[in-house]
């Protein structure tokens, strides 16, 4: 029984509905702020998130299996031993199209350069945010 207070619940969550939820012993995630390690009992906290990979560490294998979500920005609050992330859009590692990210990357790239040619920089920035986000897909992918 004393092994339960030593985990804590995370969950995903995007418009689309619940991506994970399981127990956890650590997660670590990217916040705007710089990386943030939780563990159980951890202050209540709430910080943005940055477009990255979260790591769930989960408390079923001892030997340290890890949960991998790639994360598209959004929020995470911490509260009794609840971690709660609210994302744009989230996807674990085994649920990652690597050919659909792959396509993105590539579509991606194309509209950073055409923008720039046209010296248009908005299109430039959103164009580097698909970018972003098709990289931490693949990136979150290998993990597999």
């Amino acid at each position: 029984m004393a092994e339960d207070l030593e985990e804590m619940t995370v969950q995903v969550i995007t418009p689309d509905g619940l991506v994970y939820d399981h127990h956890g012993l650590f997660v670590l995630a990217r916040t705007t702020g710089g990386e943030m390690g939780i563990l159980p009992h951890m202050i209540s906290t709430i910080a943005a998130l940055e477009i990255d990979e979260l790591k769930i560490r989960r408390p079923e294998d001892k030997k340290g299996k890890v949960d991998y979500v790639a994360v598209n920005g959004g929020i995470i609050e911490i509260s009794h031993n609840l971690v709660t992330i609210i994302a744009d859009s989230a996807e674990r590692e085994r649920d990652i199209d690597v050919s659909r990210a792959e396509r993105a990357k590539i579509r991606a790239e194309r509209e950073i350069e055409k923008a720039k040619a046209a010296s248009k920089v908005d299109d430039v920035k959103s164009a580097e945010v698909s970018l972003h986000r098709a990289l931490n897909r693949l990136n979150v992918a290998k993990h597999l």
